[in-house]
């Protein structure tokens, strides 16, 4: 059972609130991996930025069930280069960011790699907004699982707005997908970026959507670790896990606009970098041979699935 989720402590501004909710739902979140996880625990690392602010980097080495986790925090502020502004469609250079950031690499094969993050700027000339969004990358997918993941979203999008799972997933479609694999990063889940304040809904309403986002990721990851943690896995399945965690460094290295968001700006490092798994592999020209259960997991790995259809395929099981 899931502790209360946090509510936002009111602050004279605005930005104060939602940082100070920002560091709550980090406080939160961990407590909840380290009840699943069992023995795994976090250690902080906390951080000052060069032109101001800072962050808490939390990272989980020695769980039972997560082999590296990452849950990370900061509000930071600033002005950034030229460049980098220009690259970020920033309106102005001078900004605050505060955010949280999530990437979970299980041990187990039969467990998803995860990835959160909900995030607020402030631009000098006074835009905000809010972005985020959750996905979920399988090494093997379970398509009733996968489905259970998007209704949990989905049904979350619903309560703020009839039109926001549709226009997310198709977001997350593209924006997880690694166009030099031709495949999507896993099986998606919503992305969402520049919500304005003012022009997409009041800035309490976003506020209320971006939490209620972080909310259904811890409630739907803890039941999936729940679950999956006690299946069985083969060695070679072990060797698949390396594989698909190389796509993900890919991604993470080579797409990823957070990432470039925090190198521009001369963001830590090793927070930055903490979405990276402990270790990968890549072979030359691996293809999965047909009618194995890495062969159909890959073809899953497109665009434009509808998951709240989607029905398991008569394939190999894992």
């Amino acid at each position: 059972m899931l502790s209360p989720f946090p509510l936002p402590t009111p602050h004279a501004r605005f930005r104060d609130t939602v940082e100070a909710w920002m560091r709550q739902f980090q406080d939160w979140l961990c407590q909840q991996l380290e009840t699943t996880d069992g023995p795994g625990r976090f250690r902080e690392d906390a951080w000052q930025h060069h032109s101001g602010g800072g962050g808490r980097s939390r990272i989980l080495t020695a769980g039972a069930i997560i082999e590296k986790g990452g849950v990370n925090f900061s509000a930071v502020e600033g002005q950034m280069s030229e460049q980098a502004a220009r690259v970020l469609l920033m309106p102005d250079p001078n900004y605050f960011a505060t955010g949280v950031s999530v990437v979970q690499h299980p041990r187990s094969p039969r467990v998803p790699i995860s990835h959160m993050n909900v995030r607020y700027f402030e631009a000098g000339n006074g835009e905000a907004w809010f972005g985020g969004g959750l996905d979920l990358t399988p090494i093997y997918v379970d398509v009733e699982q996968a489905r259970w993941f998007h209704e949990q979203i989905a049904e979350v999008c619903q309560r703020h707005s009839p039109a926001y799972y549709e226009r997310f997933k198709q977001w997350a479609d593209e924006y997880f997908y690694i166009p030099h694999r031709q495949e999507t990063r896993g099986i998606g889940g919503i992305f969402f970026d520049r919500l304005i304040v003012g022009q997409e809904a009041d800035a309490d309403s976003l506020f209320a959507f971006v939490r209620d986002v972080a909310e259904v990721y811890g409630r739907t990851y803890t039941t999936l670790l729940r679950q999956n943690a006690g299946l069985p896995y083969t060695e070679p399945q072990k060797q698949w896990q390396l594989v698909r965690r190389g796509r993900y460094a890919e991604f993470n290295l080579a797409i990823d606009r957070g990432t470039r968001f925090g190198l521009e700006t001369g963001g830590r490092t090793e927070s930055i970098l903490m979405s990276l798994p402990p270790q990968a592999e890549w072979h030359y020209n691996l293809q999965p041979e047909p009618g194995t259960a890495e062969f159909d997991t890959q073809r899953w790995l497109r665009k434009g699935v509808d998951w709240l259809s989607a029905q398991p395929t008569p394939t190999t099981a894992c």
